[in-house]
């Protein structure tokens, strides 16, 4: 059983002066959610997601050693230009992380970062930029330690980025990527993020996302609010009892392929996450009036057309809506026909399951 320390280097072995390295990683889609956390990131239940492909962060890490080695220095860029209010983000997230990365207060670090999607549209960028920051020290790291297994250097690089986001662990490799500790599935962990280890259906594996974006504005809880709303919840201990038997559904579901059940468990864990948001104290709504249009929209069309397409939603007002890749052409001429009048200037954003982080 894996434990935090095990993530704490033995002295490195190699030095090295400066350089630079360039990773992306993608956002992802939880399936089954996590809503509700402990200390130190980890999560009060299991959750399961789909990696997306062109949603997704680009990160350039630049580095060079220096003398004075008390102190954290970096300057952050964001699409070029430096941006001062995600720093302490960054601060935080190296004072967390420099117990397993003692190399960090020993260079000066540029960290320039883009997103492919536009910033605030309501798709979480912290994951996708904690997970491509976790590569970049990743792959430092790897160059002060040159015997490290590529095993490794995926695994702390996923309990790495939970340090910074949570979901950011399962931004880092595989198309299905399962966190936190659930008996029935081999290798899962409280630490990081693994690739789903049993079979998936040839229904799921070129499983489409396109994110209808219902409004672009700054949500007025934040997650990490929700999630410690979630202490006191009155319904805290059976909602994580939920997940882990939602997710044990969809071991069976993703090797039989059943697309009817499939929708069943992702819809119900959308509206579950919002229940929870609805029924904390205090209590708040993330949905807005387009996302219900939305919804009622996508329940009339897949009764009418019994074309198996259905949503799940983040915490936010934005719809993900879920799809295999056959039946493409007709979910997409309904989108176009009924659900982008919902969107916020008519905006959305076509996605699909996609593998990881990639070296650029």
């Amino acid at each position: 059983m894996f434990t935090a320390a095990d993530f704490i280097p033995n002295p490195y072995t190699s030095t090295i002066e400066n350089g630079n390295f360039e990773w992306s990683a993608p956002s992802n889609i939880a399936l089954v959610k996590y809503w509700g956390k402990k200390d130190n990131q980890i999560p009060a239940n299991p959750s399961v997601s789909f990696t997306l492909n062109n949603c997704k962060t680009i990160t350039k890490l630049a580095f060079s050693k220096k003398e004075n080695q008390e102190n954290f220095s970096f300057d952050l860029l964001f699409e070029g230009k430096p941006k001062e209010d995600f720093k302490p983000k960054i601060q935080k997230f190296l004072e967390r992380v420099e117990v397993y990365l003692p190399f960090l207060k020993g260079y000066h670090f540029t960290i320039d970062t883009q997103n492919t999607f536009p910033h605030s549209s309501g798709i979480a960028s912290s994951a996708s930029g904690m997970a491509a920051l976790a590569m970049n020290f990743m792959s430092l790291e790897k160059l002060l330690n040159p015997e490290m297994t590529d095993e490794y250097f995926y695994q702390k690089a996923s309990f790495l980025a939970r340090l910074g986001s949570g979901s950011a662990c399962r931004s880092v490799k595989g198309k299905v990527v399962v966190w936190g500790n659930q008996a029935n599935i081999e290798g899962s962990s409280d630490l990081f993020g693994v690739e789903f280890p049993y079979t998936i259906h040839d229904n799921f594996k070129k499983y489409q996302d396109t994110i209808l974006l219902v409004d672009k504005g700054e949500k007025q809880v934040s997650s990490t609010v929700g999630h410690d709303l979630m202490h006191n919840h009155p319904y805290a201990e059976r909602r994580f009892a939920q997940a882990h038997e939602n997710l044990d559904k969809l071991i069976a579901i993703f090797e039989n392929g059943n697309l009817d059940e499939f929708i069943k468990v992702v819809e119900s864990e959308a509206l579950t996450l919002h229940a929870m948001m609805m029924t904390s104290m205090p209590y708040f709504i993330l949905m807005k009036p387009n996302t219900l249009q939305i919804i009622n929209a996508i329940w009339k069309f897949r009764q009418e057309t019994q074309i198996p397409v259905c949503f799940t939603l983040d915490a936010g007002a934005n719809v993900h809506v879920l799809y295999p890749e056959n039946v493409s052409e007709k979910v997409l001429q309904f989108i176009q026909d009924e659900l982008v009048v919902f969107c916020q200037n008519g905006q959305y954003i076509c996605d699909k399951i996609g593998e990881g982080a990639i070296a650029l």
